[in-house]
């Protein structure tokens, strides 16, 4: 149940929320949003102007707060090869216990990483400026070389995509957490060293 006091955006996001965890995206409709808040669907569109955007709006809850954590560990005063790593261990954790706890919410951030949907495309935007900061911090100390700034966040996200992307993180869901931390974090420490060696 949704706190009524909540502006009208959040309660029908609550809602919307709710109803797909409970019975998944196909079986969630915008008129059962609307009857559980109350007004008609008609006025639900108002605020979100098809079932895609409600959805996308749901993911992208999570993603702030996922955005907001991996923000703290870039602006913490840790070394630049520790934040990078804890950054992406962060990352990869929280999809895979999305995906774990939460698997019909989880299938929309799937969904709109498979059509690179804006909230997909916003999310990997802030993740990129995030690993700009760790570089560019990194460059500051003396950690990491100051050329090739570019490649190695590509690099990142290309060492990252199995533990990042949502479709990847679902593929792997079969295989016991403990054994894609310790992949991820081979991963994370073989991007550090390669940055480290490439001056």
């Amino acid at each position: 149940m949704t706190d009524p006091a909540l502006p009208t955006d959040q309660r029908l996001l609550g809602i919307a929320a709710e109803h797909v965890r409970r019975f998944g995206m196909e079986r969630t409709t915008v008129t059962g949003v609307a009857r559980e808040a109350g007004m008609t669907h008609a006025n639900v569109y108002r605020y979100f102007p098809s079932k895609t955007a409600l959805a996308d709006a749901v993911t992208g809850v999570w993603l702030r707060r996922l955005e907001a954590s991996a923000a703290d560990v870039a602006d913490a005063p840790d070394p630049a090869e520790d934040k990078l790593e804890r950054l992406l261990l962060l990352v990869m954790r929280s999809h895979r216990e999305r995906l774990e706890s939460e698997p019909n919410l989880y299938d929309l951030a799937v969904d709109a990483f498979v059509e690179n949907r804006p909230v997909a495309r916003n999310h990997r935007a802030r993740l990129r400026d995030l690993i700009e900061r760790i570089l560019d911090d990194g460059v500051a100390t003396e950690v990491f070389p100051a050329t090739g700034r570019d490649r190695f966040i590509g690099l990142a996200f290309d060492l990252g995509y199995r533990f990042l992307n949502p479709w990847a993180v679902r593929l792997d869901r079969s295989i016991p957490f403990r054994v894609v931390e310790t992949r991820h974090a081979a991963a994370a420490q073989a991007l550090v060293r390669a940055i480290r060696t490439a001056g």
